[in-house]
């Protein structure tokens, strides 16, 4: 604080209730000086512990799990239906405002976009005409299998969601969850994952600005997988122009930004079909990732697009599906595929976009300043959910989606 400015500063405490007091002055001496009642009672010096801190330097090992945890095979006959129905109605992907409800999510009348709307979240600045855009995340199936790739990856996806508000993600925070980091195995997920959010950090222009760590995290022996969660926050130029991740109007256009390839390591899909968190991580590429933030985000400023939801977990079909029961319209969508479970792969870097089909010609050449794949992939309309060879009531999909997680929480209540 400013010297001669105490009360001011104490006066806007008071006003909201908060306790507050003068406990001293920042000094010369390079020591901070403790003092009772004008007796100085302790003296320690600031250089030790601010620049000369000793290092501690663990041991590190890579996991023995992680020997041949590449080597898996999707072989079983599954109808997408089937899986479709399962993926759909997990814990993972259903919604979850058993929780969020209860909580006042206004922020002084100030929210734009707030929980439940699907991706980031948004938050008016009266005084600016901007607004922020905020998202936490993190896969830990993919940490569990590549620490760095997976750390990267929550990265990517944090920043993924909010670019899809149509703000431009600036920096990040983080809360590193791991289990006891004196084991060596533990410590090397740890020292991994610092790489991967370091490097996805630096491709992606998101500084890290603050964070913290939780270590210790394990029962009776047994570790948490490495989860580093990634809070991204970024700016919207224009609070009017934020943008949705439902679908919105009868007869627009559904596109598929970005490259589907069949990437299930980790995936929601492996570990409900197949019991296993294993597998190859998806690419990581980050040029890739910000030629789609940019996409989305030039596209909305010249208003070409009514809505955007990033494809994460469950692949193309929940991603969909969830734009659909949110925006309770139903869509209709035929894509070409490699192979038909691809429509479940958890590739990273894309999005589902919707467009009013006057704007179709304008977006495409967004899309294509960027370098981006695009193509088109159905039509907002109707009361059902028909993705290639998946097919489900509007109605049906939407009670599971909003009903399933209060069933589970309150079946033992």
């Amino acid at each position: 604080a400013k010297k001669g400015c105490e009360q001011a500063i104490i006066d806007i405490f008071e006003k909201w209730e908060l306790d507050v007091a003068v406990i001293g002055e920042v000094t010369a001496t390079g020591n901070m000086e403790l003092f009772w009642h004008g007796e100085k009672c302790a003296e320690v010096p600031v250089q030790p512990v601010s620049e000369q801190a000793p290092v501690l330097d663990r041991p590190t090992k890579k996991p023995a799990y992680l020997d041949g945890i590449e080597n898996i095979k999707l072989d079983k006959e599954i109808s997408n239906q089937v899986a479709f129905d399962d993926l759909f109605s997990d814990m993972e992907v259903v919604d979850k405002s058993w929780v969020y409800s209860q909580y006042d999510s206004m922020v002084q009348t100030n929210t734009i976009k707030g929980p439940g709307k699907l991706d980031g979240s948004s938050i008016r600045i009266k005084e600016t005409g901007k607004a922020l855009a905020m998202s936490a995340d993190c896969n830990t199936r993919l940490c569990y299998i590549n620490p760095e790739l997976g750390a990267a990856a929550a990265v990517m996806e944090s920043g993924r969601n909010v670019a899809m508000t149509g703000a431009v993600p600036k920096a990040i925070t983080d809360c590193l969850n791991f289990g006891n980091p004196t084991n060596p195995e533990v410590m090397w997920q740890f020292a991994a994952s610092c790489e991967g959010i370091k490097k996805a950090c630096k491709e992606l222009n998101t500084p890290v600005i603050g964070g913290n760590v939780s270590l210790y995290n394990e029962t009776n022996g047994v570790g948490v997988f490495p989860t580093p969660s990634i809070a991204m926050v970024g700016v919207n130029e224009d609070a009017n122009k934020v943008l949705p991740s439902c679908v919105q109007e009868n007869g627009n256009i559904l596109y598929i930004l970005g490259e589907t390839k069949s990437e299930f390591g980790a995936s929601l899909y492996m570990k409900k079909m197949y019991g296993k968190v294993a597998g190859v991580h998806p690419e990581v590429n980050f040029e890739k990732e910000l030629a789609l933030w940019n996409t989305v985000i030039e596209a909305n400023k010249q208003g070409l697009l009514k809505a955007a939801k990033d494809v994460n977990v469950g692949g193309i079909a929940i991603s969909a599906a969830k734009m659909a029961v949110v925006g309770n319209i139903g869509i209709e969508i035929s894509i070409s595929l490699n192979d038909s479970k691809d429509i479940f792969s958890e590739s990273l870097s894309r999005a589902i976009v919707e467009v009013r089909p006057e704007n179709c010609e304008a977006f495409e050449n967004v899309a294509k300043s960027f370098n981006i794949e695009y193509s088109r992939i159905g039509k907002v309309g109707g009361d059902k959910i028909s993705i290639n060879d998946i097919y489900k009531d509007l109605d049906k999909a939407s009670y599971v989606y909003f009903n399933r997680f209060k069933q589970v929480i309150e079946q033992d209540l």
